[in-house]
């Protein structure tokens, strides 16, 4: 995955991703199999078509990296 990859190449970003995968997990995420922190699909799905209009497969390695780097700036 891409965006992961561009991630992982800016342990200044680690603590701000897992941050956000922990604000959007769906509710109840450990009870799930396989037990991972994921957004709810149909929320994804929302947030892609509102960010992204009809474009396929989500954001590019730099939005995500841009996303994060936001969050970072404003923490609260």
């Amino acid at each position: 995955m891409p965006a992961v990859l561009a991630v992982a190449v800016r342990p200044a970003l680690w603590g701000v991703a897992v941050r956000q995968a922990r604000r959007l997990a769906a509710p109840g995420w450990w009870r799930r199999w396989p037990p991972l922190p994921r957004p709810d699909p149909a929320y994804l799905r929302f947030r892609f078509q509102t960010a992204f209009g009809d474009r396929a497969g989500g954001p590019a390695p730099a939005e995500v990296v841009a996303y994060l780097e936001w969050c970072r700036r404003f923490p609260a």
